[in-house]
């Protein structure tokens, strides 16, 4: 099934430049098997890597996860102490392999929230794929859109009060320059898994012309297969950003 997607992706149209994912639905995916909340996000840590991989084979450029939201940090102390340690291993086992893949990874967010030993994690993570030019990967992390806008605009209001701009010059391009992801395009597309229908404080700013993708399969369950689909998908899309042709 797998060549004959890829094939009809490299006939369909234009690849997505940039992915993101909202990876929902580990704590329904163990709930449904009986399991405590940690295995589910066990198993999502695992879907990682096909679909890291997938997204090299179809040629995305840049696939942006949202792995821990701002509000994740109101989550009980044990389940937040075990995504923590998650993405540890997650920087250990994965960092030679996504160097070997030419992956970059990049993490964005309020990363200063993060205790010491997932900060050194993220760092090894950094500098180990640091050069890679097959595909960017960005990691979320403690990361929530309402708080990076209201970050940006602090950051605008300090430089107009220290004279460095005017307040007339604030336009979108000083406001993208703002933003953590300042160097990167808008998404694409988003792929949401779960069957949610909410982009749950994701990418606002970014997303004012992004394809939607909503999957109802969980997290841990969604595999290469289904990236394809995704993308299979949006390249049906006709996008118009707001314009309609002329007839």
């Amino acid at each position: 099934m797998e060549a004959p997607r890829l094939d009809r992706i490299r006939l369909s149209g234009d690849v997505p430049r940039h992915v993101a994912v909202i990876m929902d639905g580990n704590g329904r995916w163990a709930r449904g098997r009986g399991l405590p909340r940690p295995f589910g996000h066990r198993e999502g840590v695992k879907a990682v890597r096909g679909i890291v991989e997938g997204s090299v084979d179809v040629g995305i450029e840049i696939l942006t996860l949202f792995a821990f939201s701002t509000e994740n940090w109101a989550r009980p102390a044990a389940e937040v102490s075990a995504l923590m340690g998650l993405l540890e291993i997650y920087a250990r086992k994965e960092t030679d392999e996504l160097r070997r893949q030419g992956v970059e990874v990049h993490v964005l967010g309020d990363i200063d929230r993060i205790d010491a030993r997932t900060r050194r994690a993220v760092d090894t993570i950094v500098e180990g794929t640091r050069g890679g030019t097959a595909m960017r990967l960005n990691l979320m992390i403690s990361y929530g859109a309402r708080e990076e806008i209201l970050r940006a605009a602090r950051l605008l209001a300090e430089r107009v009060a220290r004279g460095e701009l005017a307040a007339e010059d604030i336009d979108e391009e000083a406001f993208r320059g703002s933003l953590f992801t300042t160097d990167l395009p808008d998404p694409d597309l988003l792929i949401r898994t779960s069957g949610e229908y909410r982009i749950s404080n994701f990418m606002l700013w970014q997303m004012a012309y992004t394809e939607l993708h909503i999957t109802p399969v969980l997290w841990p369950d969604f595999g290469r297969e289904e990236l394809f689909e995704a993308v299979l998908d949006y390249q049906s899309r006709d996008r118009r950003f707001g314009r309609v042709r002329a007839t």
